[in-house]
């Protein structure tokens, strides 16, 4: 007897949210939300959308450099962002409790939504003097 493929819409929901949990939030968003009702609704899942890193974390040990930090903190790539602020954030921004955001994306971010449930966020690679121009 042969087997037939198996495609992601034969998963129960259950399966899927396992599998989606041991990926980073931000790549399940931008994979998969407006692709089909359920996909959305899986991912909008306050599971995938209450924390948000949109930033990049590449292993110091893949870069020459030598820090004391086990990552190295990036920007999303352009087209990543650009997705992000258009289409995803304004779609997600009332369940978004705590943003992880890059120096260089900070304003565009915030600017992107309202985000009412917001209640804290970490900031990387911001000068002091940036912060306080950005919050005063």
């Amino acid at each position: 007897m042969e087997a037939s493929p198996l495609q992601i819409n034969d998963l129960p929901d259950e399966i899927l949210m396992i599998i989606f949990k041991n990926m980073y939030n931000t790549e399940v968003l931008y994979s998969l939300l407006d692709v089909d009702k359920r996909l959305n609704r899986i991912v909008c899942d306050s599971a995938f959308t209450y924390r948000l890193n949109l930033l990049r974390l590449v292993p110091s040990h893949l870069i020459v450099l030598t820090s004391l930090s086990r990552y190295f903190i990036y920007p999303l790539l352009d087209p990543i962002l650009n997705w992000f602020c258009l289409q995803i954030l304004p779609q997600i921004c009332n369940k978004i409790k705590w943003l992880n955001l890059e120096s260089s994306s900070i304003r565009r971010i915030l600017r992107s939504a309202n985000y009412p449930a917001l209640y804290g966020f970490g900031l990387y690679n911001i000068e002091a003097k940036e912060a306080i121009n950005l919050f005063s």
